[in-house]
């Protein structure tokens, strides 16, 4: 029952959003934009281990995902295409980083029943959030947003949408593809 309602209300945010206008993430002028220095963060994982973004400094590009929720439809749908692309990014040397509001419990529970290979990271005050300038769809729903950031740390690729979840995946690979030319 509690995840039916779950659906119900984010499927009424998002039939509200089309009606005024689109699904897309509104930026906010404070948002981390291509050519930044990503901002470092210190979250605990699914495994309760704490993660931060300079321990992948030098060693590894990340792709940092955003998503609203655990276990809804989008996010799933999200989470298992980077699952299914998961080799294609290491073969690329980047990691894998997803992060929302949920529980390290929930995130423990999403991640084994979806199978998923990488971190997923609490972010539960929504710190990390905010300090990227993630902006939420008609200021209720969170934001779903990818970040393409290379060794160095400065951000490649911002990439914003609600509900084309396999387009972060796509977007986050080719900007890597381009990388890895340079």
């Amino acid at each position: 029952m509690i995840r039916f309602s779950s659906l119900l209300w984010a499927v009424g945010i998002l039939l509200v959003s089309c009606l005024l206008g689109g699904f897309e993430v509104m930026a906010k002028s404070d948002a981390i934009k291509v050519g930044d220095k990503a901002p470092d963060f210190n979250l605990p994982a699914q495994d309760g281990k704490d993660v931060s973004l300079k321990d992948y400094a030098g060693k590894k590009a990340v792709v940092l995902y955003f998503y609203p929720k655990d276990n809804t439809p989008v996010c799933t749908k999200e989470a298992c295409s980077f699952r299914d692309q998961y080799e294609v990014f290491g073969k690329k040397d980047t990691e894998v980083i997803g992060i929302s509001a949920d529980s390290v419990d929930s995130h423990k529970e999403f991640a084994d029943s979806q199978h998923l290979p990488f971190k997923l990271l609490s972010d539960k005050d929504n710190a990390v959030r905010k300090a990227y300038g993630v902006a939420s769809t008609m200021g209720v729903m969170p934001g779903r947003v990818t970040y393409v950031i290379d060794k160095d740390g400065v951000v490649r690729l911002v990439f914003n949408s609600q509900l084309d979840a396999q387009k972060h995946v796509d977007e986050a690979l080719k900007v890597l593809t381009d990388i890895n030319k340079a």
